[in-house]
């Protein structure tokens, strides 16, 4: 898919994660927006059609609920104009960076082009460090505080998404939107912020150049250098060092010491006519800055563009593999193992409506047989159900004392046997509800335990009262915990 449609999916699942109250999105909204995609994307799709699609005919009918949803696509978006004017900004400081200093003067030892070239020397060592730091370090790939000015000028900000009086379900939909997009197009931001940096170089250095054979043309400038520490043949060997590529490819010989005595400023010589310096000087920015600039700049064009035509979501969390599996024509399996605890009907029924609403209506809720405490070494060869599972759970009983040598090994041999499809952990509270009604700080440090003791197997733990759960969040609970397993490596 390309950007446009990048940024509308990840609303779209911003907007569906957030509103767990199904405010601004009702389950049939979203079972018309699966269905109406497919229809026009057509069984066995490319997942990346469907969900773009999916989510181009969700913002037509929630733009009609909420006004704040395009706005937020369209302040996120790249302004390509502030680009050209830092461009066009650039050049215009370099027509005129000759005029620092005395009027028609040319220091050679202080030219203000010698300037660029160090600067741009120096920047280039720098991009060749970071790139380097970069393979090893995600923080070295970040952006500078130049780039960082610039990406925030050609993008809206995110902070500004969740104003504008929105209510709390939208807010929240839009603040996970701009955290969202911000992480989805790093790498497309970077390389658009880095082409208009390099371009601005670019247009620096040109304009630097111009403005001096442009003001050659009706002004006599004078070459000429001076120095507390050097003397004539120190000046030579610098200036030979520097000039020297562009010497030997214009034919234009570097002054020798004699003649670059005849030029001290201070000597009472008046110098000399500064032409050969400025061809020398501005040959030498041509290859030191012009070439390796337009290069770099060309280079990181083509990449945002190639970004921006192909970009790449990715698509390995539970809300997409949850949607992509539509397209395949399959249904959610979830596998549900039980340890130490034998479920109640009500209890079965809950955790059905839980995975209905977590993935779908057609989610299909399977209960192994219960695993008696102790048996954790020995699972059955079926505990973690058949192929194609969605979601495995290891369902417990709050009223269960947590035991890591017992509980969090069960935890354990389930990841291994799931062959890392998720595994969330839900902890049936209604017994313990029922005995401790009147003591609400005994389920709080119940529930501290439970967490205390699965934190370090990797799960976060879902609680929920299966007499009379709140599906609302459970579902909320249930689908942090499949992302966190996801980013764990929990998950394919």
């Amino acid at each position: 898919m390309n950007e446009s449609a990048a940024r509308e999916v990840v609303l779209v699942r911003s907007v569906e994660t957030a509103d767990a109250q199904r405010v601004l999105w009702t389950d049939a909204d979203r079972d018309w927006a699966s269905r109406a995609a497919l229809e026009v994307a057509g069984a066995g799709a490319p997942a990346e059609a469907f969900l773009a699609r999916r989510a181009s005919l969700a913002l037509e009918r929630l733009a009609t609920k909420s006004a704040a949803l395009p706005r937020a696509l369209r302040a996120v978006a790249w302004r390509p104009w502030v680009g050209q004017l830092v461009v066009l900004a650039a050049f215009a400081i370099g027509v005129g960076v000759d005029r620092i200093g005395p009027a028609q003067r040319v220091n050679v030892l202080a030219f203000p082009l010698l300037a660029l070239i160090a600067w741009n020397l120096g920047v280039y060592a720098l991009i060749a460090v970071r790139g380097v730091a970069g393979l090893v370090s995600a923080q070295a790939r970040g952006l500078g505080p130049i780039a960082r000015t610039v990406a925030r000028l050609a993008r809206g900000l995110p902070r500004r998404l969740a104003g504008g009086g929105a209510d709390a379900t939208q807010a929240a939909a839009l603040g996970d939107f701009a955290a969202a997009w911000t992480r989805a197009s790093a790498p497309l931001l970077a390389a658009r912020v880095a082409m208009v940096l390099h371009a601005a170089a670019f247009a620096l250095a040109l304009g630097a150049v111009a403005g001096l054979y442009l003001r050659g043309l009706v002004l006599e400038y004078r070459a000429g250098w001076e120095s507390t520490f050097l003397d004539p043949g120190t000046v030579r060997s610098l200036l030979a060092s520097v000039l020297g590529p562009a010497s030997a490819l214009t034919g234009i010989p570097v002054a020798d010491e004699t003649r670059l005595a005849a030029m001290r400023i201070g000597s009472g010589a008046p110098g000399e006519n500064a032409g050969p310096w400025i061809h020398l000087y501005a040959t030498t920015v041509a290859l030191a800055i012009l070439l390796p600039r337009g290069l770099l700049a060309l280079g990181t064009w083509w990449s945002a563009r190639a970004r921006a035509r192909d970009f790449r979501l990715d698509l390995d969390d539970p809300y997409f593999r949850k949607l992509t599996r539509l397209v395949a024509g399959g249904e959610a399996a979830v596998r549900v193992v039980p340890y130490g605890y034998h479920l109640p009907p009500q209890a079965a029924l809950s955790l059905a409506a839980l995975a209905r609403r977590a993935f779908g209506p057609r989610a299909d809720v399977s209960i192994a047989a219960t695993v008696e405490y102790g048996g954790e070494d020995a699972l059955p060869p079926d505990a973690a159900g058949a192929p194609g599972v969605a979601l495995v759970v290891a369902l417990f009983s709050l009223a269960a004392t947590p035991e890591r040598e017992n509980h969090g090994v069960f935890v354990d041999r389930l990841v291994a046997a799931a062959q890392r499809v998720p595994v969330a952990v839900i902890l049936d509270e209604s017994g313990f509800r029922r005995r401790f009604a009147r003591e609400p700080a005994r389920l709080e440090e119940r529930r501290g335990a439970w967490r205390e003791t699965l934190a370090p197997h990797g799960v976060d733990p879902v609680f929920v009262d299966l007499d009379a759960p709140d599906l609302v969040a459970a579902e909320a609970a249930l689908n942090a915990a499949m992302e966190g397993a996801a980013r764990r490596g929990l998950a394919p």
